[in-house]
């Protein structure tokens, strides 16, 4: 009787002190980064990753619909966003079924086998050669629940989850750099546009010096000279038209991939108009923008997930209490098998007590706790990598503006001394070298005049993603929610992938 009043009470014992079961291991801390006070002429401050801050549509910020439209052909086809997302789902049911783990199992085993045996079994009686043979019915019901005593279930789900949080980061990670990527190939491909367009009109240009050239040789007043020099400066420019072309092609292509479209049937419209100014960025940037980078937030939410791995690593010393249980009926006749004389249980606490494991769980340790360090390092790193993009970013576009504004001059004076040349040629008080000089002068000056242009809108792109996308707050940021393709496997839960809050819920 003592011994069945103990069984019925341990699991209400257990179930009792569960508020305050222990938790082995260390508990997250976010470790102190070594911030500098100011970036270089931009305000600063320590950061606290926070990537599931609100971004908004940041490409917007650059007025061009053809780029609106490229964007959101991205974030809704691209292959590899598609593919980040499939991690993710892999990841969140990962997280799911390892905080099942803190549930009880219950099975129904259902057997119908024919058996045989030994007439020399144990027993505590002479079985004088008894045996059974014949057939063996079950109808049980199994019951296994290990009690999470030591918290090496909870750290576990809590590694996991941190890890689902850290492949989520790493969707908007690869969402944010097929974005740039877009935009950035586009800026280029409207710089070559522009570059085009200047060359055609020098190639018009030439070819009227080229007719003037002929006509003066015609009339005898000019040279064979002047007329070769004259169609080599016009098939240099065809020429040259025709490797900016190329270049556009192959930058052409490579939006089609980022857009998933067939490369074959995609184009980008031409564009030769002249290329915009850079939308203004604030005078400061708050840190809060660079704390929404991903990167940063997956490498913090991977060194949470190392964290909790060690408290699962040192649950391995401590004791594991489980409630096992299994009962039903058992006949060697089918007719009998619900009887209530074959009705069967048993049921127990079982405690596994580790005594030895050959060290395996000190190495086990060591190896959670050498990861946990990794991870620290990976943090630190890609914090510092964040602030030296930021760093970058920042100082081509000072750099670039100032050498927009020089060149502009020198575009003007260019211009000027080409129009000077000419008019002495016709004049006849120039040669006409100094006309073709003055003419490729100017041409250089405003090929480099737009090619900068282009290089500063790229480089807003580049600081727009080095500081996490944009630094407009409009809206929380959600999981992309891609075009379903027709062979996946799990379109039905596209629209399942919220915002971080809604990471581990189940729409019922």
């Amino acid at each position: 009787m003592h011994r069945f009043t103990i069984l019925h009470t341990f699991p209400a014992i257990l179930l009792l002190t569960a508020p305050a079961m222990a938790q082995v291991g260390p508990d997250y801390e976010r470790p102190a980064l070594d911030a500098t006070d100011r970036f270089k002429g931009v305000t600063w401050r320590e950061a606290n990753p926070s990537s599931h801050l609100p971004k908004g549509e940041w490409w917007t910020i650059f007025r061009d619909p053809a780029l609106n439209g490229l964007v959101e052909r991205a974030s809704t086809n691209n292959q590899e966003i598609k593919a980040a997302l499939a991690r993710f789902d892999q990841a969140r049911a990962t997280a799911r079924m390892t905080r099942a783990n803190l549930l009880p199992t219950i099975g129904v085993p259902l057997s119908g086998e024919q058996q045989r045996t030994s007439a020399n079994m144990p027993s505590a009686f002479p079985l004088d050669g008894l045996r059974y043979d014949g057939p063996a019915y079950n109808a049980l019901l199994d019951f296994g629940w290990e009690i999470d005593l030591w918290g090496k279930i909870r750290r576990g789900a809590e590694a996991e989850e941190a890890n689902a949080l850290a492949v989520a980061d790493a969707v908007h990670n690869v969402l944010l750099g097929i974005q740039a990527e877009v935009a950035s190939h586009y800026f280029q491909i409207r710089t070559l546009d522009g570059e085009i367009h200047l060359v055609r009109e020098a190639v018009a240009l030439r070819g009227e010096a080229l007719k003037i050239a002929r006509a003066r040789v015609i009339a005898g007043a000019g040279s064979e000279l002047e007329e070769a020099q004259s169609e080599t400066e016009v098939a240099t420019a065809e020429a040259e038209i025709s490797q900016l072309r190329t270049q556009r092609d192959q930058l052409e292509n490579a939006i089609a991939i980022l857009v998933g479209a067939n490369p074959s049937s995609f184009t980008v419209p031409v564009n030769a108009k002249s290329l915009p100014s850079p939308p203004r960025q604030p005078s400061a940037l708050p840190t809060d923008l660079l704390e929404r980078r991903p990167d940063l937030a997956a490498a913090e939410r991977q060194l949470a997930a190392a964290t909790a791995r060690i408290g699962v690593a040192e649950a391995q010393y401590f004791p594991s209490v489980s409630l096992m249980g299994n009962g039903g009926f058992q006949s060697g006749d089918i007719d009998l098998l619900f009887d209530p004389a074959s009705l069967m249980w048993s049921y127990g606490p079982k405690i596994r007590v580790p005594i030895f494991s050959g060290n395996k769980n000190r190495f086990n340790l060591s190896r959670s706790q050498a990861a946990h360090d990794e991870a620290l390092a990976r943090y630190r790193q890609t914090f510092l990598s964040a602030i030296a993009e930021v760093e970058t970013s920042l100082s081509m576009l000072r750099h670039l503006q100032s050498e927009s504004a020089s060149l502009q001059r020198a575009r003007t004076s260019a211009e000027r001394a080409a129009d000077l040349a000419r008019t002495r040629y016709e004049s006849g008080t120039s040669p006409y070298l100094d006309v073709l000089s003055a003419d490729r002068t100017a041409l250089t000056t405003r090929l480099a005049s737009v090619r900068v242009s282009g290089k500063r809108l790229i480089a807003t792109v580049s600081l727009i993603k080095a500081i996490g996308g944009g630094w407009e707050k409009a809206k929380t940021t959600d999981l992309p929610l891609t075009t379903p393709d027709p062979a996946a496997r799990l379109n039905s839960e596209e629209g399942e992938r919220g915002g971080f809050r809604k990471l581990f819920k189940r729409r019922e």
